[in-house]
């Protein structure tokens, strides 16, 4: 098992011109925090500085997550209604691969 967030849903059309959905997936796990300890004086005062900008700044990001798809779907309306899930951007899905087949439980 593993976890999932939606990340991007976008309105597509495939080969036949059917109108679609394009659901991106990405793996949400926790990120390790590791402390860097600065070598020098001068790299030390770089460290405070840069932290300051990510507090006062929202520009600068604090954390940096990478989002790269788990899982993308390529469905049909009639398809993304078949599956009987109703995906919204920022869900997280815990998701289940067991006897050739993919299931989706919704987290929290």
């Amino acid at each position: 098992m593993f976890r999932v967030r939606v990340n991007k849903i976008e309105s597509i059309r495939d080969i036949d011109g059917n109108l679609g959905k394009r659901i991106e997936l990405v793996e949400e796990r926790p990120v390790p925090q590791f402390a860097i300890r600065p070598q020098t004086e001068e790299a030390k005062v770089v460290q405070d500085v840069l932290q300051a900008l990510q507090q006062q700044l929202p520009i600068f990001p604090g954390r940096v997550q990478f989002a790269i798809p788990k899982i993308i779907l390529f469905l049909t309306e009639q398809e993304y209604e078949s599956l009987g899930i109703d995906f919204d951007v920022n869900q997280i899905y815990e998701i289940t691969l067991e006897n050739q087949s993919i299931k989706f439980r919704k987290s929290g």
